[in-house]
């Protein structure tokens, strides 16, 4: 089938390309972000592959359906960005890859746990100047401390698992329970008050949008280190900015951001780039932030293209779609 590509970058034509050789789609790839402006890039393909931060709404969908789109692949696990009730009601189907690594994501949130911890990138940067004090550099135990972890799908559980291991008591939100996990189950409101290190792994939607605001902050242990590998709007930023500020946050640790859009992925270094909140999150000692690479292992990579590519190939053939991927 003819594929458009958007939001391409130079992995995504290398790994789509090379798995293509088994399915022989004709792909053509958009560096653009996927938005109202853009879609005219793809006219005259039936099928757009998309990700995580290409905006699929309402008007896209709409523009899309005029120009005959009939499948919309996400390449990612995530779906909060696309309108899937006006993809239903154009006769769109939206397909995703519902598991390509949950171990690439709980790993890089457990880097992260570690890197703010140990002072990994303050000790880095000492020693490149010379500095060989550690005056500055203690860290705690994991061992012993209490770990909250927000959704405990197959991210959650990795990281529920490994931390278990470690010697952490391992306490968890969610509408579901995992009954092969020997943790406990417990409401928001005990884990915010119970919890030493605190780490998203839950979708976005009305419920978990600002799962992280004041108020939970409020009731968090002093100190408390947050993790976010999920999604940005999880966490209300500027109630973030105002705790650090406050030295209410002991640490936080994010791969993604509220107002990533068009900022993460892009590399913005010889451009004027201004984000206020972004610059202010990046001057806390205490905060580290990565942009948006929990997902990027070889090993995710290679699951994402063929996996995306083997499920556009079932939609062709009229073949069924795996459940878990198909979303319309």
């Amino acid at each position: 089938m003819k594929i458009a590509i958007y939001s391409s970058k130079s992995y995504d034509k290398e790994y789509l390309s090379l798995f293509n050789k088994d399915f022989n789609h004709d792909l053509h790839f958009i560096e653009s972000r996927l938005e109202a402006s853009t879609v005219s890039l793809s006219s005259g393909y039936k099928v757009i592959c998309a990700f995580a931060n290409d905006v699929i709404d309402q008007e896209v969908i709409e523009l899309l359906s005029k120009q005959k789109v009939e499948l919309i692949a996400l390449r990612c696990a995530g779906y909060d960005n696309a309108d899937l009730e006006s993809a239903k009601q154009h006769g769109i189907k939206v397909i995703r890859v519902s598991n390509y690594s949950p171990n690439a994501v709980a790993e890089h949130a457990l880097s992260l746990m570690f890197a703010l911890n140990r002072h990994v990138c303050q000790s880095y940067e000492q020693v490149k100047n010379n500095n060989f004090s550690i005056d500055n550099l203690l860290g705690f135990d994991f061992a012993g401390k209490t770990m909250g972890i927000i959704g405990v799908g197959k991210i959650g559980y990795v990281v529920a698992k490994t931390t278990k291991a470690m010697g952490m008591r391992v306490v968890a939100y969610d509408t579901n329970t995992n009954p092969e996990l020997n943790i406990e189950y417990v409401d928001l409101d005990y884990l915010f008050k119970n919890s030493d290190v605190i780490s998203l792994h839950c979708p976005l939607n009305k419920c978990t949008k600002h799962i992280i605001n004041s108020k939970a902050i409020s009731i968090m242990k002093n100190n408390v280190m947050l993790i976010n590998t999920s999604r940005g709007a999880a966490i209300d930023t500027c109630a973030i900015v105002d705790a650090l500020k406050a030295k209410e946050i002991g640490y936080l640790g994010i791969d993604v951001y509220e107002n990533e859009k068009g900022v993460f992925f892009e590399d913005l270094s010889c451009e004027k780039f201004s984000d206020k909140m972004l610059e202010e999150l990046t001057s806390f000692p205490n905060v580290l932030i990565s942009p948006h690479q929990g997902f990027f292992t070889k090993d995710a990579i290679n699951n994402i293209a063929n996996t995306t590519l083997k499920n556009i190939k079932h939609f062709e053939n009229k073949e069924g779609i795996p459940i878990e991927d198909l979303l319309v």
